[in-house]
């Protein structure tokens, strides 16, 4: 590829930073690790062991975080807080995620099975100038070893009262067949409030064996404390959900469940039988809700007989989040808090649109999801405050849920 001045400057500068030494490499994480203890004791108001009257939080540890820069990979210490969360600024909380891209389009384009659309991608990024497949390897590597220390990390810390599951589909190539592969990611709220990617996999299907065995690989890791989980009403998945939490209650999705009645309805009944169901989930309280959820059904019997019986089969399932409290309510009666995730999955991977095999998609769906992680962990703002979480603790021990006769 034909370079102008400016870009073999730029190029020669790169190659001269990276032909440095590993005392340099060493020199420059000590330096960036320095620049974060710094900034992270000026947050907290006291360095490690100091005692001062303007500390305002307490540490809790580390979490590690590689770095790539132009003096190599650098092995970082993130200081983590009792309450609340700290990310440093000299950060780029996308580069594993751009990192990861990288690597997957460069598997596509030594493997021959890139589209024109990849080959674009890989002119863009400059690789076109040749980049080996040992060297693609390795990168790869490195890769997959950070995906996998994230999925095998303990659960042991906390409880996880709330845990959503959704899957989204990609193509992948499996021998000589391109087929759909299932992106199953589950997202707990923690006892504190804040949310966590728990875990992701990458299969062929969505049956019961494949969720099963995802969700039992959870519970191995140390997740504990479930009350409730939320998704669709995929068969295999309700099924698996059943078996590995026994005694935990489930919360179908109502923007899946609304998805399933607008197929039974005409389609110019739909917009009036979907806002009479909303109006269900309108009611200020638990009582108001089976009250007119029973009012709905006798109302809907007469015109949607078919839509009635749905909304009866599904009432415990689609009115589990009765039991939780009345805070939480828009926020765990669907798995809309993992829209945004899958989106930013599909956003990455229609890059690439056909992976070379399913490990190049676990590989970058996996580095989305740990970014994903990286950023609720360093938020300022909980998906649920310690006081209501604290109302959890209480009201799931007190409540139960009315049983209404229909008028």
């Amino acid at each position: 590829m034909a370079l102008d001045q400016s870009a073999l400057l730029e190029l020669l500068g790169e190659l001269k930073l990276t032909d440095v030494s590993d005392r340099i490499r060493v020199a420059t994480e000590t330096l960036y690790q320095e620049l974060i203890d710094a900034e992270a004791a000026a947050f907290i108001g006291a360095a490690p062991f100091e005692r001062t009257p303007d500390r305002t939080n307490q540490r809790n540890g580390t979490r590690p975080k590689t770095i790539t820069t132009t003096a190599g990979d650098l092995e970082l210490r993130i200081p983590k807080l009792r309450t609340g969360s700290f990310f440093p600024s000299l950060l780029e909380r996308r580069r594993r995620v751009d990192q990861a891209l990288f690597a997957v389009v460069m598997e596509a384009y030594v493997h021959g099975v890139s589209t024109r659309k990849v080959d674009d991608l890989v002119k863009a990024l400059g690789a076109d100038t040749g980049i080996s497949k040992s060297e693609v390897s390795r990168i790869c590597a490195n890769l997959d070893e950070d995906v996998a220390a994230f999925r095998d990390r303990p659960l042991t810390d906390t409880t996880y009262p709330y845990v959503f599951l959704d899957a989204t589909y990609c193509k992948a190539r499996v021998g000589r067949r391109v087929v759909s592969q299932a992106v199953v990611v589950a997202v707990g709220v923690a006892a504190d409030g804040r949310r966590e990617v728990l875990g992701f996999e990458v299969g062929e299907t969505e049956s019961q064996p494949f969720w099963t065995t995802f969700l039992r690989s959870l519970k191995a890791r140390g997740l504990g404390g479930v009350k409730l989980v939320i998704s669709d009403a995929h068969t295999g998945l309700v099924a698996a959900i059943g078996t590995v939490f026994t005694g935990t209650s489930w919360q179908r999705c109502r923007v899946h469940f609304m998805r399933n009645v607008l197929t039974a309805v005409p389609k110019t009944a739909g917009p009036m039988v979907a806002s009479i169901i909303r109006t269900i989930f309108a009611q200020p309280d638990t009582e108001h809700v089976f009250t007119q959820f029973h009012e709905v059904v006798r109302m809907l019997s007469r015109s949607h007989p078919k839509v009635a019986d749905m909304l009866e089969n599904a009432k415990d399932d689609l009115l589990a989040f009765c039991q939780f409290p009345f805070q939480h309510w828009r926020q765990i009666w669907s798995t809309n808090p993992l829209e945004r995730v899958n989106k930013e999955i599909k956003r990455r991977t229609d890059v690439v649109g056909t992976f070379p095999n399913p490990a190049a998609l676990l590989r970058l769906a996996g580095h989305v999801l740990i970014e994903q992680h990286d950023e609720w962990d360093g938020a300022d703002r909980r998906y649920f405050s310690e006081h209501s979480m604290a109302l959890l603790l209480a009201q799931t021990e007190e409540v139960s849920i009315p049983e209404l006769t229909t008028a």
